[in-house]
C-alpha cells in the first residue's frame, strides 16, 4: 500500500456580480473543489478496474471510506458529486432529521397545506421530487403573474390550459381535504406510500432517503401519541426540536461511506480519504465560560469553577486553566489523526482545504506533509484528478503482483439439494386468529345470552360503600392466602398482623381481626393440608388452546393455588363473595366454568 498527500486547496478570489438577483457560482469554494477531486478519483478507479495491491481483486465502492473531522459543507458536496457520477454513497453517518432535504420537502408541503398563500413553500414543493415541475415552468408561474397574485392562484390559472399543472392542482386539493380530517401520521404515511412520494424521493435522493423517511414517520407517530394534536404543532416541534439521526454504516453494502473520524473507531477499509478542513485544532471560543480548576493554595484547597475573563484582565489561574484546556484539545486532535490514519488497510490519501489564510502548522494535513514530503521513500506524481498540481506518494512496501481473482471464481463450488416442491405451493388462506380468552370472562363468549356475572353486593351493607371495601378486603385476603403458606406456622400470625396493619388501616372496626382469623382458620384446617403444603404452588400461569363453540381459542389465565398429589390434582380459585354459597347449586355458573377451563387445560398434563 501507500500514503498519498494532496496539496491543500485554498479559496480563490471570485468576483461576485453586482446584481443580487443573479446566481452566485459556489463551485469555486475549496470544499467543493476537493469534493470534486475525490469523486473524480473514485470514478476513475471504478471505471478502469483499479486493483487493490496484495489482494488480487478490483476496487469497489464499498472499499472506500472518507473521513472528516466534522460535518461541514464538504460532506454534502462530496455526496452530491458522487451521486452525479452514479457512484453509490451511504451519505452522512449522523444528521438532523429536519435538516435532510427529503424532510424539508415534506415540511414545505405541510406549511403550504396550512397556509395556501405561502408562495415559498409551494415553490419548494413544485420543484421537489413530489411534482418535479421544471424550473422554467416555475419561473413562468411566479415571474409572469400580476402584482399581488399568489403563486397558488397563478398555478390554478395556468392549470386551465395545462394538463400536467391541472393534475398538480387536483393532487394539492385532495391533500388539503385529507389533512383537515386525518392525523399527522396517517396523512404523511398515505402520501408517501399510496401516492408514491417515497419512490420518487428515493429515486432522486438515493436509497438513504428511505431510512430518513422511516425515521420521519416514526417521529410522526411518537408526536401523535405524546405531543399536541394538529399539523401546525407537529411542524413547529419538528423544526425547532427535531431529533438527530445516527445511521449505522453497513459494511456489507457496496457504497462509499462518509463519516467523522470519531465515528469510524473500530472500522477499517482498503482505501481511506482523510480530509482536513483546515480549521485550527483549538480556539479560545471552545473554552467554557466556567472552567473547572483545583486550588492548592494556603487560603483554600479543593475543586471549583472559574469565570473565564478576557485575556487582558486574566490572572495566572485563569491563564493556566486556558493553557491546560488547549493542551488537552491538541492531544485529542492528534489522537483523532492517529485513528483516521490507522483505518486504512491499503491506501491512505490525505487531502484538505482552507480559507484565504494559510492553515496553521498544527493541522492534520500539515503534520502529515512535514513527516512524509521530505522522506526518501516519497516521490512526486501527477494528481489523479487534475493536471494543475502534483501529489506526493510515500511508498515503502513493494508487493509482488497477485493474480486477479473475481469473487465468483474465488468462491468454492457447493453442491446444494434441489428446493422442495412444497416451497412453490400456494399458501393456505389466511385465518384471522381470535383474541385470547380469559377463563374468568369466558362465560360471556360461551353463553352470550345468559347473564352469568355473579352479584357480589351485600344484602345488608350500604350499596355505595360496600363495593370499594369488598374489593380491598378481597385483595388483602387473596394476598394472605398466597404468601402465608410459605412462612413458618408459628410466624404466620405476626406476619399477617403486620400486613393487615398496612393494607387494612382504613377498615371498619373489627374487620382486620375477622379477616385474620378467617385466613388462619383456612390454613390450619386439616382438610386443606395438601392445598397449602410446601409442594403446592401459588399464582400458577397457564395457557393453552381449547375448542370453544366449534372454534379453536387460545386461553390464558392464572390459577390461585395448584396442588398435585399422587392421586389427584386440586385447582383453587379464591372468591370472597358475601354471603358465601351454601352448596354447589348456589355457586355462580361463571365460577364453575372458570374452573372447568382450568381443568381442561391441565388434563393433558395429568391424564
Amino acid at each position: 500500500g501507500y500514503v498519498e498527500v494532496w496539496p491543500s486547496i485554498g479559496a480563490e478570489m471570485v468576483e461576485e456580480p453586482d446584481d443580487w438577483t443573479l446566481p452566485v457560482n459556489h463551485a469555486s469554494a475549496p470544499a467543493v473543489r476537493v469534493a470534486e477531486h475525490v469523486a473524480t478519483t473514485i470514478q476513475t478507479w471504478l471505471k478502469h478496474g483499479e486493483l487493490i495491491e496484495g489482494k488480487g481483486r478490483k476496487l469497489t465502492a464499498g472499499d472506500i471510506l472518507v473521513l472528516v473531522r466534522k460535518r461541514d459543507r464538504f460532506v454534502h458536496a462530496l455526496s452530491r458529486s458522487l451521486k452525479n457520477r452514479q457512484i453509490p454513497v451511504a451519505g452522512a453517518d449522523r444528521l438532523s432529521l429536519p435538516g435532510h432535504i427529503a424532510v424539508q420537502d415534506l415540511i414545505a408541503l405541510g406549511h403550504f397545506l396550512i397556509q395556501p398563500e405561502d408562495d415559498l413553500s409551494l415553490a419548494a414543493v413544485l420543484r421537489s421530487p413530489i411534482f418535479e415541475v421544471a424550473e422554467e415552468t416555475l419561473l413562468a408561474l411566479a415571474g409572469e403573474r400580476p402584482k399581488g397574485q399568489s403563486l397558488i392562484a397563478s398555478l390554478r390559472q395556468h392549470a386551465a390550459e395545462d394538463v400536467a399543472l391541472a393534475a398538480v392542482v387536483s393532487r394539492l386539493d385532495d391533500w388539503a381535504t385529507e389533512v383537515a380530517f386525518k392525523p399527522v401520521f396517517e396523512f404523511y404515511a398515505a402520501v408517501l406510500a399510496r401516492d408514491g412520494l417515497r419512490r420518487k424521493m428515493t429515486a432522486r435522493l438515493g436509497p438513504e432517503a428511505g431510512d430518513i423517511l422511516d425515521e420521519f414517520l416514526s417521529f410522526c407517530l411518537a408526536e401523535e401519541r405524546t405531543g399536541l394534536p394538529g399539523l401546525e404543532s407537529f411542524l413547529s416541534t419538528l423544526e425547532n426540536a427535531g431529533p438527530e439521526i445516527k445511521r449505522e454504516m453497513d459494511q456489507t453494502r457496496d457504497e462509499v461511506r462518509v463519516m467523522t473520524v470519531h465515528a469510524a473507531k473500530g472500522l477499517e477499509a482498503p482505501v481511506v480519504f482523510l480530509v482536513d478542513g483546515g480549521s485550527a485544532p483549538f480556539s479560545d471560543q471552545h473554552l467554557p465560560r466556567l472552567m473547572p480548576f483545583e486550588s492548592s493554595g494556603t487560603q483554600w484547597r479543593g475543586k471549583g469553577y472559574l469565570w473565564r475573563s478576557a485575556s487582558d484582565v486574566a490572572n495566572g489561574v485563569s491563564k493556566a486553566a486556558s493553557i491546560r484546556a488547549r493542551e488537552l484539545a491538541d492531544d485529542e486532535y492528534r489522537r483523532l489523526l492517529y485513528v483516521g490514519m490507522t483505518r486504512a488497510e491499503d491506501r491512505l490519501i490525505v487531502c484538505g482545504y482552507h480559507g484565504k489564510r494559510q492553515p496553521s502548522t498544527g493541522t492534520w494535513h500539515s503534520i502529515v506533509s512535514r513527516a512524509l514530503l521530505g522522506a526518501p521513500e516519497s516521490s512526486e506524481r501527477r494528481h489523479p484528478a487534475t493536471a494543475e498540481v502534483a501529489v506526493h506518494r510515500f511508498h515503502m512496501t513493494k508487493l509482488p503482483p497477485v493474480a486477479l481473482t473475481s469473487v465468483d471464481e474465488a468462491r468454492p463450488f457447493e453442491h446444494t439439494a434441489p428446493l422442495p416442491d412444497t416451497l412453490f405451493q400456494p399458501l393456505p388462506p389466511y385465518e384471522e386468529l381470535p383474541r385470547p380468552l380469559s377463563p374468568s370472562g369466558a362465560s360471556t363468549l360461551i353463553e352470550e345470552a345468559k347473564a352469568t356475572a355473579p352479584d357480589t353486593r351485600s344484602p345488608v351493607l350500604d350499596a355505595e360503600s360496600e363495593p370499594g371495601f369488598a374489593v380491598v378486603r378481597g385483595l388483602a385476603l387473596h394476598k394472605l392466602l398466597q404468601m402465608l403458606p410459605g412462612i413458618a406456622e408459628e410466624e404466620r400470625r405476626d406476619a399477617a398482623e403486620r400486613y393487615l396493619a398496612r393494607a387494612g388501616a382504613g377498615w371498619p372496626d373489627g374487620e382486620r381481626s375477622k379477616a385474620l382469623e378467617a385466613v388462619l382458620a383456612i390454613l390450619s384446617d386439616g382438610r386443606f393440608g395438601a392445598l397449602f403444603s410446601p409442594s403446592s404452588r401459588a399464582e400458577v400461569a397457564i395457557m393453552g388452546s381449547l375448542e370453544v363453540k366449534g372454534r379453536l381459542r387460545s386461553i390464558s389465565g392464572k390459577i390461585d393455588r395448584l396442588a398435585v398429589t399422587p392421586d389427584k390434582v386440586s385447582i383453587v380459585d379464591y372468591k370472597t363473595n358475601r354471603p358465601a354459597p351454601k352448596d354447589l347449586a348456589e355457586v355462580p355458573p361463571a365460577y364453575v366454568l372458570q374452573l372447568a377451563l382450568y381443568r381442561a387445560l391441565l388434563q393433558p398434563l395429568y391424564p
